[in-house]
């Protein structure tokens, strides 16, 4: 949470980091009891402490609350407190391996969101593979094998994130290069991914069954015709 921008953990909008949206406090034992200090004070010695992080956003009113640890026995860990887990949850019906790399990039979102990023990658893969029954060489050649199949904008943003994904997949060629992905950009990810599972897996599976309810219901009144008398 170091750039000028939050977002927020409940709605996903962009909040401004002043005195009014954020609050950032550390728990430590340098004094030799726990003891709050605020987080711009350096006359202390800094050992293993928690920082408490606080998000008011203005646009939904709910404040998310990250708990980030700092020093040799925490090492930068974070845990999202309020809300606990940010990931929906979906049917049965949708494969266990696709939710599981869902939850997970949702998991790590503010602790590594290139490692995120990288998950919503494979989560697509996944997606694609089993819902469209396609699998080739690459992530690319199975994009481009259903490109009939979506309208242009998705097909677009397959490719971006597919591309996205890439940076924490693989590294530069130049490995003093350091391309960086925000929590911002791997939520939107999220948010498209969970965009994917409406559109191709929860509308499907609505529509079979509301046909399936409709055969259903005739043969059950076509069972109840009596023959005309003669």
């Amino acid at each position: 949470m170091d750039s000028e921008h939050l977002f927020c953990l409940f709605c996903g909008c962009p909040v401004p980091k002043h005195y009014d949206t954020f609050r950032e406090e550390n728990l430590n034992f340098s004094k030799g009891r726990p003891q709050f200090v605020p987080s711009d004070d350096e006359n202390f010695h800094k050992r293993d402490e928690i920082t408490i992080q606080l998000v008011d956003c203005p646009n939904c009113r709910n404040v998310s609350i990250d708990i980030i640890g700092k020093g040799r026995q925490f090492r930068n860990r974070i845990m999202n407190f309020n809300p606990i887990s940010l990931a929906k949850s979906y049917p049965n019906y949708i494969p266990l391996t696709i939710r599981e790399d869902y939850e997970e990039a949702h998991a790590i979102l503010n602790l590594s969101p290139k490692a995120s990023a990288t998950l919503s990658r494979r989560c697509l893969q996944g997606m694609i593979r089993d819902f469209w029954q396609v699998s080739k060489r690459s992530l690319s050649d199975e994009i481009e094998a259903i490109n009939d199949l979506v309208d242009p904008s998705t097909r677009k943003v397959l490719d971006a994130l597919r591309k996205i994904g890439n940076i924490g997949a693989h590294p530069e060629k130049d490995i003093n290069l350091i391309v960086d992905i925000e929590p911002l950009e791997a939520h939107k990810l999220l948010k498209f991914i969970e965009l994917l599972m409406q559109k191709w897996y929860i509308e499907r599976h609505d529509n079979e069954t509301l046909l399936q309810d409709i055969l259903d219901m005739d043969t059950n009144k076509q069972s109840q015709r009596k023959p005309k008398n003669s």
